[in-house]
């Protein structure tokens, strides 16, 4: 069964290579070095991601330090697969059941690693923030760097909860990377809320900004252009 899950998982990752090849891509950011896909990125960072947006991000560029929390669910083994054809590690847990032995676990694997996490996964609600992102923040002293996407004409695949976005051949795809938001550390459960919040708001202004990017009504603001080209996918 193992080996049919990861056979299945790489054909998946082949064909979304194939088909992201076509793509034009624009990859934007509001800071520098804030790029999961830069060579000579700085820092590290806890990245956000909507769990319908994930193929984006994860077939958009090539991963050289990004490492995936993925969900400990059936389908977890599945899309951990399909991050390893990617050269993205995974760490297989969940941010809503941490504890201090696992964060510092945690840390330690991620030693030089961007982490990416998707919020509103593995069970929902659709788009909406949940605390362990921020809470992880809080007891790393990494940045949460937000992130929106947008593409020009997609197929929705529905999913049990969750849509993923899936780009149809020869369309344009933008990712952007906002702000990076620290945390303040050694948050209580009972602090979290107002940064939630922020990350929650934060998410929902990027997806409209990379939206009107695909559409041509922004000159992206303050947004450096780091990227943008048909094929970027290696």
């Amino acid at each position: 069964m193992a080996l049919l899950n990861l056979i299945a998982a790489y054909l998946f990752a082949a064909m979304l290579w194939l088909l992201f090849r076509t793509l034009k891509i624009t990859i934007l950011t509001q800071s520098p070095g804030t790029s999961p896909y830069q060579l000579d990125c700085p820092d590290r960072f806890l990245y956000a991601v909507w769990h319908d947006s994930m193929v984006l991000p994860v077939f958009g560029g090539r991963h050289r330090f990004t490492t995936a929390l993925t969900s400990l669910h059936r389908d977890g083994s599945f899309v951990a697969n399909v991050l390893r054809s990617r050269q993205i590690r995974t760490v297989r847990g969940s941010t809503r059941r941490i504890s201090m032995v696992a964060i510092r676990e945690l840390v330690e694997t991620l030693a030089g690693r961007h982490l990416v996490i998707t919020p509103d996964g593995p069970r929902g609600p659709n788009r909406t923030m949940s605390s362990g992102i921020v809470f992880l923040a809080s007891r790393t002293g990494r940045e949460i760097v937000p992130t929106g996407v947008a593409c020009s004409n997609c197929w929705r695949w529905k999913g049990t909860w969750s849509s993923l976005l899936v780009p149809k051949p020869f369309s344009s795809i933008v990712i952007m990377a906002g702000e990076p938001i620290p945390v303040p550390p050694g948050l209580k459960k009972s602090e979290l809320t107002p940064f939630v919040a922020k990350i929650q708001e934060a998410m929902d202004q990027l997806d409209q900004s990379a939206k009107a990017s695909i559409e041509g009504r922004t000159q992206h603001g303050d947004a450096a252009r780091i990227n943008a080209h048909s094929n970027g996918v290696s």
